[in-house]
């Protein structure tokens, strides 16, 4: 594989992974009640960021993995 469809297939695989995950945590400060959007920076909100962040994390680094175990 050339090095540009390997970057291309990285940057995309990060990107799905990572957008994924963030919105799994979207998701999961929804279920439990904590809005994101929220006017202000309240504990609830501060709160459904982490977990947005958190779950870009994860995703990311799933994916990453992921990669990694097809590349070998």
């Amino acid at each position: 594989m050339s090095d540009a469809k390997r970057l291309l297939a990285e940057g995309a695989t990060d990107a799905v992974g990572f957008l994924g995950g963030a919105l799994l945590g979207f998701g999961i400060g929804y279920v439990m009640g904590l809005d994101i959007f929220s006017q202000g920076y309240d504990t609830r909100s501060i709160l459904a960021i982490a977990l947005v962040g958190l779950g870009g994390g994860v995703g990311l680094n799933l994916a990453r993995r992921w990669r990694g175990s097809r590349g070998k």
